[in-house]
């Protein structure tokens, strides 16, 4: 435990010294918090349903920009092979960048709740379906760092694990468009793959198993690959 805590203090480390994460910070707060008072002024709805849609999308674009460097950074700079010579397995090393990554995304989901605060103060909002929502916004990123660490074990720089991951990412969110085209039994299948079709539930109040079930899916073989794939390098 003390070897896992050590590897996790490190990527913390490496993850908040460099100026990736301020700039991810920053934008993040700017474009949200823009939006909230935009949609705030026009609608006088006191919900944050456009804002978790807009955090939905913001998640696909600056994730891949958090999880590139994590293995494809340490590759070019020829750490990864004194990192796995180290007494840790590869499991360790992954959930320890796993962690720290994820920890980023928490923050930036601790820090838009000052939204829900500005809506408690000023108005009467429903609590449930900002609840539900911010609950499937942490899954949702808990899911996509998995799938870009993945991204980053495989790819050979850190441009072209961001650009992997970005793929996935959007192919992930419009893929329902293309089930619905297709026949049964396929348009199911194709649609339950869908980003997007199992984050709406959340956003809207209603809680299923079936929704929360389908991003600990991904990030549990999002964490299994990029541990298969670090095994074989």
């Amino acid at each position: 435990m003390k070897v896992f805590a050590a590897l996790v203090r490190k990527e913390e480390q490496a993850l908040f010294t460099s100026p990736i994460a301020y700039v991810v910070l920053t934008v993040f707060l700017l474009l949200m918090g823009y939006s909230f008072c935009l949609t705030l002024f026009m609608t006088h709805v006191s919900d944050l349903v456009h804002l978790f849609f807009q955090i939905f999308v913001m998640f696909l674009l600056t994730i891949p920009v958090i999880t590139m460097r994590l293995v494809a950074e340490e590759r070019n700079l020829r750490t990864l092979e004194t990192l796995l010579s180290a007494p840790v397995s590869e499991t360790q090393i992954v959930l320890a960048k796993y962690v720290a990554s994820l920890s980023l995304v928490v923050l930036m989901l601790v820090l838009s709740l000052s939204y829900a605060i500005v809506l408690a103060i000023f108005g009467e909002p429903d609590w449930g379906p900002i609840y539900s929502g911010y609950l499937g916004l942490l899954l949702l990123g808990a899911a996509l760092v998995a799938a870009g660490l993945t991204a980053s074990c495989i790819a050979r720089n850190q441009v072209v694990a961001a650009l992997l991951s970005l793929s996935i990412f959007l192919l992930l969110w419009i893929i329902d468009q293309f089930g619905y085209i297709l026949p049964d039994p396929f348009n199911a299948l194709v649609v339950n793959l869908s980003l997007s079709v199992h984050f709406k539930p959340f956003v809207t109040g209603s809680l299923y198993l079936s929704d929360a079930g389908y991003f600990i899916s991904i990030a549990l073989l999002g964490i299994f690959l990029s541990v298969w794939a670090l095994a074989r390098r």
